[in-house]
């Protein structure tokens, strides 16, 4: 192949003035010199003028902490800041920061016991410590457990925000340890506060100083002959202890739970892995799908307004009266079509999985997700009775021991008792799971016997001790640091565990392993663990669009009439 001919003539070289130094001053030069018009720019001017309401009420959080400090010097502080700083190197705000004065949000202990890294959750707001709140920190930080060691996590974080260097009366500016979502500043009570508390509650109580801070601060925040409806800033107690909550309710004051360690509000708004299609789909849509099949599967191209409420693996279905269904899950989206795939029919004796069927349509989604070898991650859902045990196991044991697909099935699951623990157990690590593990036992009683229809073909080939040398017991306690290579782990009452344990267990995955976390998040029985805040919950908000993961909510319960009775009025 010929060389292409050499350039005939000298390319033109760039002035010195076009390159360099110079760069900065011109960019600076096509700055107007007028204000512009943006909204953006118009919210930030409001913030930076000294009489705008935002920088009064900001001026007025020093005087309650130090009230020798003086005011004027307080109060011309915060315009300077702000006009002195480039207008192309300002942090963007949220829309809503610039809406009204920031919010002065007053932690109690248990907040940061509960998550240190709270004080980095409340945007644009500023956060206020009382003293008392620092004794008892101090006080909850020796010890081994979560609670000591979220203790010790939050005196780092509020040492590293000290050693700043700046003046703790005029605040501690959240974002100096590099959390760039924190805008406001953190004050610490660093002199008494006057405050009046009714007689019937304990002066020397934490909880009630605590109050009466809240109370004294929002008092100087009312203007001179006014109301609380008057006051120029917003002073909000956050606890995440109710009774706390309902006493400052009572003495007036504005108090809030703790949401940041909520996936979800309500449980009702989990995504439950399964969308049903609109009756008028196909008179809708039936001129522009296209379909075609390849591999067993007929795969549709669907486009349309249904498009952006789809998610990667979510599966769909079409039921109406004198016409055939479609039952398929989602492949592939891209732009605004996506790719639906019909799925392998588990409901069906020839497709039987170690002598199991589906026998609902929920069950049929599920096995399609557990027999995938695409799928890394799983989660399922449901009430008592609807075979989540059982069919994870099933498709384990097929994939161990038929397939080879992995070498051994792990099974964990949290211990925490219904009832009173019942001490200590002896014996080696599986024995002592070995009482946790009564579900373990019975579904593999049934899978041996054959109970189920066709599940003795499989029983009577495999013994108890073919099948138990590939399932191992393992206690949760032990997993930190381990690594699972080739592994069908299941995660059993998932929904017992925190977002940080779930997180534990899910990253020990190698490459080859399939992880199946499974619960029912109306059996919660770990304390202080609600429907939003349970790891469940929290993986399966977090994994809900991954290509190789999946979620399905089982809605209908198949161990017994008796069963699915108390589910539904119990």
């Amino acid at each position: 192949m010929p060389l292409p001919p050499l350039p005939s003539k000298r390319a033109s070289l760039l002035s010195p003035c076009d390159y360099g130094p110079a760069a900065q001053p011109t960019a600076q030069a096509s700055r107007p010199s007028s204000p512009p018009t943006d909204d953006s720019t118009t919210a930030r001017n409001v913030i930076a003028a000294p009489a705008a309401p935002p920088a009064v009420a900001r001026s007025k959080v020093v005087p309650l902490l130090r009230k020798d400090d003086a005011p004027q010097s307080v109060a011309a502080e915060p315009a300077p800041a702000a006009a002195s700083r480039p207008a192309g190197n300002a942090r963007p705000r949220r829309t809503k920061a610039s809406t009204g004065p920031a919010k002065l949000f007053v932690l109690d202990t248990n907040v940061l016991l509960h998550d240190p890294m709270s004080l980095f959750r409340f945007e644009e707001h500023d956060i206020l410590l009382p003293m008392i709140v620092l004794e008892e920190l101090d006080g909850h930080k020796k010890g081994t457990t979560e609670v000591a060691r979220n203790g010790r996590q939050a005196s780092r974080t509020l040492d590293a925000l000290a050693a700043q260097g700046t003046d703790i009366a005029a605040g501690l500016k959240l974002d100096g340890t590099g959390h760039r979502e924190a805008g406001g500043k953190l004050f610490l009570q660093t002199s008494p506060l006057d405050y009046a508390l009714p007689s019937s509650l304990p002066q020397g109580k934490a909880d009630n100083q605590i109050l009466g801070v809240v109370a004294a601060l929002r008092q100087q925040y009312i203007p001179q002959g006014g109301d609380a409806r008057q006051a120029t800033r917003e002073v909000v107690l956050v606890s995440k202890d109710i009774n706390m909550r309902v006493k400052a309710r009572a003495l007036g004051l504005i108090a809030e739970d703790y949401q940041n360690d909520k996936t979800l509000e309500d449980g009702d708004l989990l995504y439950s892995g399964a969308l049903a299609l609109p009756a008028d789909f196909w008179a809708k849509h039936g001129k522009t799908v296209e379909s075609w099949q390849s591999g067993g599967h007929t795969f549709y191209r669907v486009s349309g307004p249904i498009v952006p409420s789809l998610y990667i693996n979510q599966f769909v279905y079409f039921e109406a009266p004198g016409e055939p269904s479609l039952y398929a899950r989602v492949t592939e989206i891209r732009d605004k079509t996506a790719v639906l795939r019909t799925l392998k029919d588990y409901g069906s004796g020839k497709n039987a999985v170690w002598g199991v069927t589906a026998r609902n349509r929920e069950q049929n989604f599920a096995m399609n997700l557990l027999m995938d070898p695409e799928i890394d991650f799983v989660t399922l859902t449901g009430t008592a009775g609807t075979g989540k045990t059982l069919m994870a196991l099933a498709s384990g044991l097929t994939q161990v021991l038929d397939d080879r697909r992995y070498t051994e099935i792990i099974m964990t699951r949290a211990t925490v008792s219904v009832g009173e623990d019942i001490g200590f157990l002896p014996g080696t690590e599986e024995e002592k799971m070995g009482p946790w593990m009564g579900a373990l036992d019975d579904n593999l009683e049934f899978l041996a016997k054959g109970d189920g229809g066709g599940a003795g073909e499989w029983g009577r080939a495999a013994t108890n001790e073919l099948i138990r040398s590939r399932i191992k017991i393992k206690s949760m306690n032990f997993m930190r640091g381990r690594t699972f290579l080739n592994k069908y782990v299941i995660i059993d009452e998932a929904q017992n565990l925190t977002p940080k344990q779930m997180k534990t267990l899910v990253t020990r995955a190698g490459p080859g392993t399939k992880i199946i976390c499974m619960g029912n998040l109306a059996q919660i029985d770990t304390p202080y663990l609600t429907e939003g805040s349970s790891g469940l919950t929290f993986a399966v908000d977090k994994f809900k669009g991954w290509p190789h993961s999946g979620h399905i909510t089982l809605a209908r319960g198949e161990r017994s009439r008796l069963a699915d009775f108390a589910s539904e009025v119990l």
